[in-house]
């Protein structure tokens, strides 16, 4: 897509930004962005990434939307309640920026399609809510060097990484965290909880990860996980080291 008269008024305040700029807005709409999940992480992640201008999206996720969904997944509404979340999401989403190209997956994703909807996007952003899917994107996404910008939230905390996958000396997602926790050793929303305005907080910090690295801007998160403990105010930065023994990543193991 060209800027226009229309284009150029509706990211005026993108395009003023000198980190941005007419150059940086017409990269924004030639990119192509895969989000999985349209829950309480894709929900802001989305409205923020159509707004800004990201020119084609993809959603992936195969649920349905619940009355309790609403506390924290603000781009649905009572209205949407038991239909498929990517139909409500696409259309809050055009009625945002009509201007932008949404694809709604209505699927489960799994080791069958996971590189088709990877390869064909420039950057990956998952907000999905279990292990079993987080570990199936990151590995897709260092397989086909892929940045993944990877969030999760419970209670009133949250974190936040870029994976960067281009390097053999930066970290995987599996150097940091090795081996996916048994079913019996997790926790999500609905059986920690969490507040919903923290799911606001971090798929907002997502959102600008995103447009960061398409347009190759400000300083990276990749090697570092940011936490956040909204409830006390507290924020960490922890250096995220590659692991030379990583069962997945580490010269050894591409070599077996």
């Amino acid at each position: 897509m060209d800027l226009n008269n229309e284009t150029i008024e509706r990211y005026s305040r993108n395009i003023i930004l000198p980190e941005i700029g007419g150059e940086g807005q017409s990269k924004l709409l030639k990119s192509r962005v895969l989000v999985i999940g349209a829950g309480g992480l894709g929900s802001p992640l989305l409205m923020y990434l159509a707004a800004s201008g990201i020119g084609n999206i993809t959603i992936i996720d195969y649920d349905n939307v619940e009355l309790s969904n609403l506390q924290r997944q603000i781009i649905h509404t009572t209205d949407n309640i038991s239909k498929p979340k990517v139909i409500s999401a696409k259309k809050f989403l055009l009625k945002l920026n009509p201007n932008i190209n949404i694809i709604g997956e209505y699927k489960k994703i799994d080791k069958n399609n996971i590189s088709d909807y990877v390869k064909m996007h420039d950057v990956i952003a998952d907000g999905s809510d279990n292990f079993n899917t987080r570990y199936l994107v990151a590995d897709s996404c260092f397989a086909l060097k892929k940045i993944l910008v990877s969030a999760a939230i419970t209670k009133f905390e949250g974190q936040i990484s870029t994976w960067k996958n281009d390097s053999k000396s930066s970290p995987c997602y599996r150097c940091l965290f090795p081996f996916n926790p048994s079913n019996g050793n997790t926790q999500n929303c609905s059986s920690n909880g969490v507040l919903g305005s923290v799911a606001g907080f971090l798929g907002s910090i997502q959102a600008t990860e995103v447009i960061k690295e398409i347009l190759s801007i400000g300083e990276t998160l990749s090697g570092y996980l940011n936490i956040y403990d909204l409830l006390n105010n507290n924020s960490r930065k922890i250096k995220i080291n590659k692991d030379p023994n990583c069962s997945f990543c580490s010269e050894k193991s591409i070599n077996e």
